[in-house]
């Protein structure tokens, strides 16, 4: 007889089915449940007695479930109610909670509903909801309807927002109610009387979804402790699933329960949890651990086992989990508790659900890049994993006392058959739902217990939702009860009669993680740190096995010898991690003849090579993907998650790039430098790199002195991949070295550039300095990042976001959060919570997995912020820092610091480091903050964080700002997702990982005039000044309205402007004009869009009158104003745009000649010209003295995106608590 498994070995099994493929679990699972047919057909004739019964008594069915039957989530209207549940109770203003409700109820078409429903109290809300949206609607009223609203307009004008509001937050909360027992554990209990009269039991559950600072948890504490000395008095029986119990969230009762945290928070939460069960089991109560996140289940599977050998809770049988049965392993769960039971001889109370999280979990997966998904992709194999941890229970019903959670009937139905001669078990439901399943499950005899959440409105808000949620899908049996479109049959279809049907079990319709992005490319690789046998190889450990690094010079694959320095570990200043010899000017020459002698050959190797040999990296760095992450741990002070995310972005820019050198056609410009920063060591120098390779380029690549290692060894692997040495050049050093003489170079064509704002200034002012005024150059610069928080926010979730986007990666990304403009309402609560959440974050070792922020790169990095920090304590107010730098530690660290600010303009410079301004705004004063923001002269990335969707658009069309990012954080871009890169101070454009970034390293078409420079070295004139002021004017409406037809009618009428070039005028237009969608996770929308850049200097210079117009409507169709010279082609242009009915002033004459001063002008955004070289010569002299942005000079000839500036909007589309289109999916 085999021995039964040791329980390291069933705990070694859990892990193991994490992940585990579909197609070999849920056969198993249709075994192990056991159920043969003439069971099944008895069971499934009680469900549909059931379902006849219950639509024949439809009147007597909750007003909440007609009213989620006409307003589902198939419905834009479903949708809409939701999302204004989840806001309106926590938004505390009364302005801001109008705005919500009008920006949602006028968004929803009603009058589609009028009627529909059989229950005439549905129709009776929906014609109130008709009424609100007619009131609310300025324009005339044409139906009965809004011509009756019309009618008693002065009465509701005089009533107006403040009954709209009262009366929809009353809905609200009458939707509430229907959902949350009580407040109060007292007023629950009061109200419980009825339904334990009618033979139920009841399981408290005090709300709370999760703590996020160390108050929120000794509150949830306290409402637990609370809430079972109440319960107590009302356990009065000896067997404790007798008797009332309470649910417990772990989540709730720590801020930081993570895998990664376990060191810490395993003493501390299960502290907390053993006093709350031994003060259950004094009254011999229930006491339920809840299941969470996928990710936190072997966490809390170290809490149960903990509490299930606590020698104070012996004897005691009240002692229950929960098992969700969407979990992949869940029968490996129960084989694991079966055995911890037997060996520690406790009887536990097992509650199976079929899981809440579902979406959510599918999501993280593609997100995290996993293999596969924790959870099933079709609900008819959670049904059947149900069932099959229901046989599994009843096997175990010496150990276990089974709970099944089930609205279904059919479930019910066969759990009960299942049973047999068992008794000892009992069926539970969620208040609110399956009320009248389970009344008549009592009628037969059965015991049922009700699971019944207790809270305020604040903390309902969450729970709402996702009951809402569950309520809506279309597969939700409560859905599909009283459907009138649905036949019985279909309501109670067997599940494994399904499942027999099937013959591929993951969803169609759900791609697996890394097939995300319809098609186009495999997402990189994830390294799930929460997943044991992943995490185990993240620790310090790994630095044993790390060998130091000797990085020299390469040039035609032959290493050079230098100057040698030692590389040491940010952490711990007395650990080299490596060596690295830095080049010389004779390298840089060496480097640069060799890649100039193989650039024709490099170009004229076929795109499809090329980009094998990229290919070929990207698998081959994720096969090494640890080695690279050990080295960024100690190279650059990154922690583990930061570390993962280095490869799988490096990953992703060789694939993407890949591809996208694939399409293009145009030329190579020859030999590129690639200057990279220390901050994305890996992910930016390989983006940086494989772009240029991929587009037939050969490359010197001079990675930041800072980290040298990570970047020496990326460039052995992409030679070992397949590049040609005299195609990759590597040249460590720093700039006035090694990038002072690379950029000045004749042979370099081009230069590809992250850092700072002032280098990039000093590269360009090199470039045209040598002569190469036409070089390309990509500047990937900083950004004074903002991120507004509205009072509708989750200040949870905006808080959660806040300190991600300031801290992480210690504050040292360009995208980071560097201030956050609160809405004065709901600030100083916010505060309150950032001070509680930054207490909670470890500063200290980045190689201990429990570490959250890292070293600053250097002790010159340290000095600075620490200065500037010193500075801030004595102009600011401190609202917060970290906890003091973990001993042991001698590396540069920096607590993380938040101060409140008196307004934006205090802000003078970016702080690249650990440090987060707030600043108050009030409600009425969003257009204002915008436009501070923008006069910032950043423009890098954007966090807003609210529920009205016309706030978030009011605030995308205004911002001039590269990345915006509403309801989650504003760091992380993926490569192809989220195209990353800024406008005016913080960069030049294209985007990295967008679809422009090859083609600005291919040549440009030269234009064909040879006109000179018209350009003078004078001051702005009084007539410079005025076309300003009509340029000005214009700049915000023209790129705002309907270009096309104006412009159709311009064309028309000028002369000389050929038929072609009006087609490639109207081509652009479509350009500008349409947004890309572009694939990614679920639960979230990325579009990429080209906006105006500003206005526009036209100077002509055309080999034509046709290449003059061109460049002007060019410019007009991004949707710039244009200034131009007093020519012909301009006065010729502004006719036409009169004739057509265009605004004035879109073009503005500035005299025959630009003054160097107009051209310095930071107001213009681009510059046009279609002069010769040497004429460009002179303008981009002058260009490269400005101050502030990096303008381009452009052509009539060049592509029409480079007129425009490219914006990326991500939404977050699940923030209202769940993912409504994946809910909604068919199987």
């Amino acid at each position: 007889m085999p021995q039964p498994a040791s329980l390291d070995a069933l705990r070694a099994r859990i892990r193991d089915h994490y992940l585990a493929p579909e197609d070999t679990v849920v056969p198993g699972l249709v075994a192990l449940a056991g159920l043969d047919e003439a069971t099944r057909d008895k069971a499934q004739a009680r469900a549909a007695d059931f379902v006849r019964a219950a639509r024949a008594n439809a009147e007597r069915s909750g007003l909440i479930d007609k009213f989620l039957q006409e307003y589902g989530l198939s419905t834009a209207e479903g949708v809409t109610l939701m999302r204004l549940a989840e806001a309106l109770l926590r938004t505390p203003d009364a302005a801001t909670a109008d705005s919500l409700i009008e920006d949602k109820i006028e968004a929803g078409d009603w009058a589609a509903h009028a009627g529909k429903s059989p229950f005439p109290l549905v129709n009776f809300s929906t014609r109130a909801l008709m009424m609100t949206a007619a009131w609310l609607d300025d324009v005339e009223a044409k139906d009965p309807l809004r011509r009756m609203v019309r009618s008693t307009k002065n009465a509701l004008d005089r009533l107006g927002e403040p009954v709209i509001r009262a009366s929809v937050g009353q809905a609200m909360r009458i939707m509430g109610e229907h959902f949350v027992l009580g407040e109060t554990i007292e007023s629950a209990m009061k109200r419980a009387r009825k339904f334990e009269d009618k033979g139920y039991v009841f399981s408290f559950d005090m709300l709370g979804e999760a703590a996020h600072t160390e108050k929120d948890a000794q509150k949830y504490f306290d409402d637990y402790k609370n809430a079972i000395a109440a319960i107590s008095k009302h356990s009065h029986h000896d067997y404790a699933p007798a008797n009332p119990g309470i649910s417990v969230k772990l989540s709730a009762l720590h801020p930081r329960y993570e895998y990664g945290k376990k060191t810490r928070v395993l003493p501390e939460l299960g502290g907390r949890v053993c006093e709350l069960a031994i003060q259950a089991k004094a009254s011999n109560m229930g006491f339920n651990i809840d299941a969470e996140e996928a990710d936190r289940l072997d966490f809390s599977l170290d809490i149960i086992e903990q509490l299930m050998r606590a020698p104070a809770l012996a004897g005691w049988d009240g002692f229950g989990v929960v098992v969700q049965a969407y979990q992949r392993r869940a029968p490996h769960v129960l084989d694991w508790l079966a055995a911890l039971s037997r060996e520690t001889g406790r009887r536990i109370m097992v509650r199976l659900v079929k899981g809440a999280y579902w979406d959510a979990e599918i999501k993280r997966a593609q997100v995290y890049g996993l293999e596969s998904y924790p959870v099933f992709t079709r609900k008819v194999s959670t049904d059947v994993s149900y069932l099959a941890c229901a046989r599994k229970l009843f096997d175990n019903i010496d150990v276990f006392f089974p709970q099944f959670a089930t609205h279904n009937a059919l479930s019910a139905a066969m759990v009960q058959k299942m049973a047999g001669e068992h008794k000892d078990y009992e069926l539970q439901r969620l208040h609110g739902m399956g009320e009248a399943l389970h009344d008549s499950l009592l009628e037969t005899g059965a015991r049922s217990r009700i699971y019944a959440p207790v809270g305020g409105h604040k903390e309902l808000l969450p729970y709402l939702v996702r009951r809402l949620l569950e309520n809506g899908a279309n597969s939700s049996f409560v859905n599909q009860l009283i459907d009138p479109d649905l036949s019985v049959d279909d309501v109670v279809a067997d599940p494994l009669d399904e499942i027999a049907e099937i013959t591929s079990y993951p969803n169609p319709h759900i791609p697996s993680p890394r097939d995300c992005l319809n098609g186009e490319r495999l997402l990189a690789k994830g390294w799930d740190e929460t997943h044991p046998p992943t995490a185990t190889k993240m620790s310090p450990a790994v630095r044993s096995v790390l060998t130091p690094i000797s990085a020299q010079p390469i040039v035609n694959g032959e290493l050079l010898s230098g100057a040698k320095e030692p590389v040491v570990n940010p952490a711990f200043t007395n650990d080299p991690v490596g060596s690295v010899e830095s080049a010389g000017e004779e390298a840089v020459n060496k480097a640069c003849a060799a890649a100039s002698g193989f650039a024709s050959t490099w170009a004229s190797t076929p795109a499809k090579e090329r980009a094998g040999i990229l290919r070929r990296a990207a698998e081959m760095l994720e096969e090494r993907g640890e080695h690279f992450m050990a080295i960024a741990v100690y190279e650059a002070g990154k922690t583990w998650p930061d570390a993962i995310a280095e490869v799988r972005e490096a990953v992703d820019f060789l694939r993407y790039y890949a591809d996208r050198g694939e399409e293009l056609q145009e030329e190579p410009l020859g030999v590129i430098a690639c200057i990279s920063p220390w901050n994305f060591p890996l992910a930016i120098f390989l983006g940086q790199v494989s772009a240029s390779l991929a587009a037939g380029n050969c490359v010197i690549a001079k990675p930041a002195e800072q980290t040298p290692l990570i970047a020496f060894e990326a460039v052995k692997l992409l030679h070992e991949a397949g590049a040609p040495k005299a195609a990759l050049h590597y040249l460590p050093g720093d700039g006035p070295s090694v990038g002072g003489p690379l950029t000045a170079h004749p042979d370099i064509k081009g230069v590809v550039f992250t850092g700072s704002t002032e280098v990039a200034q000093i590269i360009k002012k090199s470039l045209v300095a040598a002569g190469k005024h036409d070089a390309a150059l990509i500047a990937e610069t900083g950004g004074i990042n903002a991120m507004i928080v509205d009072s509708t926010a989750l200040l949870e979730q905006a808080v959660m976001d806040v300190v991600a986007s300031a801290f992480q990666s210690a504050g040292q990304r360009c995208s980071a959060c560097r201030v956050v403009c609160v809405q004065e309402d709901v600030a100083d609560r916010f505060n309150e919570m950032l001070a509680g959440a930054m207490a909670e974050l470890a500063v200290g070792d980045p190689s201990e997995l429990y570490t959250d922020v890292g070293p600053v790169i250097d002790e010159e990095a340290r000095r600075n912020i620490q200065d500037y920090v010193d500075h801030l304590k004595f102009e600011s107010t401190l609202i917060a820092t970290a906890p003091e730098t973990e001993h042991g530690v001698n590396g540069t660290f920096i607590s993380p610091a938040a101060f409140e600010i008196h307004k934006l303009s205090d802000l003078k410079r970016e702080v690249f480091g650990p440090v987060l301004h707030v600043v108050r705004f009030g409600a009425d004063k969003l257009d204002m903050l915008v436009n501070d923001i923008n006069a910032m002269g950043y423009g890098l990335t954007l966090g807003v964080h609210t529920r009205i969707d016309e706030t978030m658009e009011r605030v995308a069309r205004r911002a001039r700002i590269g990345n915006i990012y509403v309801n989650r954080n504003q760091i992380g871009a993926v490569v192809g997702v989220q195209p990353f890169g800024g406008e005016g101070l913080s960069g030049t454009g294209p985007k990295a990982g967008g679809p422009h970034y090859l083609s600005a390293l291919v040549k440009r078409p030269r234009p064909e005039g040879d006109s000179p420079a018209p350009i003078s070295d004078s001051d702005e004139t009084s007539l410079e000044k005025a076309a300003f002021d009509g340029a000005v004017e214009n700049l915000r409406p023209w790129g705002a309205m309907g270009r096309a037809p104006i412009l159709d009618k311009v064309m028309s009428t000028l002369a000389g402007f050929e038929a072609a070039a009006q087609e490639e005028i109207r081509k652009a237009l479509s350009i500008f004009t349409t947004n890309t969608e572009l694939p990614g996770p679920t639960g979230e929308s990325n579009t990429l869009k080209l906006r105006p850049r500003g206005i526009a200097l036209c100077l002509g210079g055309g080999a034509n009158v046709s290449d003059d117009l061109k460049q002007m409507l060019l410019c007009l169709a991004a949707g710039s104003p244009v200034i131009a010279l007093d020519a012909e082609p301009a006065k010729s242009m502004i006719a036409a745009l009169a004739a057509a009915g265009a605004p004035k002033g879109l073009v503005n004459i500035c005299g025959p000649h630009a003054s160097h001063a107009l051209l310095r002008d930071r107001r213009i955004r681009l510059v046009a010209f279609d002069g010769g070289a040497s004429a460009r010569g002179r303008i981009e002299t002058v260009l490269a003295e400005r101050k502030g942005a990096i303008v381009p000079l452009l052509s009539s000839q060049d592509a029409p995106w480079r007129f425009a500036t490219e914006r990326t909007l991500t939404i977050n589309t699940t923030a209202a608590g769940g993912d409504v289109r994946l809910l909604s999916l068919g199987e």
